[in-house]
């Protein structure tokens, strides 16, 4: 090392480059570099616990003048639907004759009784060989979901409780019950 650190100036140097991002941090690194590490990152890597990689690429756009563009949005894994969008297309004609919008129009969800075993099975009849894979069933509720989906079952009539009816024909059948005995 050209100059010796304390620990008090590592931890310094340490703290300001854990609070800046992006190309500030790697263009505070590779000055770093250079003025303690001759320039070399794998020592930078050794006495500060940082990337060299990232030490190596500050280096080069201090040295060219060039900046590297972060490209995070090219980065994790990306949705079903953008990497197949005929695949949504599909969705919608299967699942669309089968929902009903919101009876209350209170949400801008559309409910259907069609449940994403059920896609997933007809997609899977319908797919031919050249057409792309068809997504599990995880993938395919998650997809409803994402279109604005919702599965929701058909409501069964529920009797009244307390209807004029039976109450008459309570009694009716209690008296007949008393006349017995």
């Amino acid at each position: 090392m050209s100059a010796e650190l304390t620990e008090q100036v590592m931890e310094t140097i340490k703290s300001a480059c854990q609070k800046l991002t992006g190309y500030l941090r790697r263009q505070f690194q590779a000055e770093v570099a250079e003025q303690y590490c001759d320039g070399i990152p794998r020592r930078a890597e050794m006495v500060f616990g940082w990337g060299r990689d990232a030490v190596r690429l500050g280096l080069h756009e201090r040295r060219t003048g060039i900046r590297c563009v972060d490209d995070y949005s090219s980065r994790g894994r990306h949705k079903t639907e953008d990497k197949f969008p005929e695949l949504t297309a599909e969705i919608q004609a299967l699942v669309e004759p089968h929902s009903q919008a919101d009876p209350k129009f209170q949400t801008p969800l559309a409910y259907t009784r069609m449940t994403a075993k059920a896609v997933h099975q007809q997609l899977t009849a319908k797919a031919s060989p050249t057409s792309c894979a068809v997504p599990p069933e995880r993938t395919l509720h998650d997809i409803l979901n994402r279109l604005g989906y919702r599965l929701r079952r058909v409501r069964k009539t529920k009797p009244q409780k307390n209807s004029r009816d039976r109450r008459d024909l309570r009694k009716s059948s209690a008296g007949s019950y008393a006349g017995r005995g």
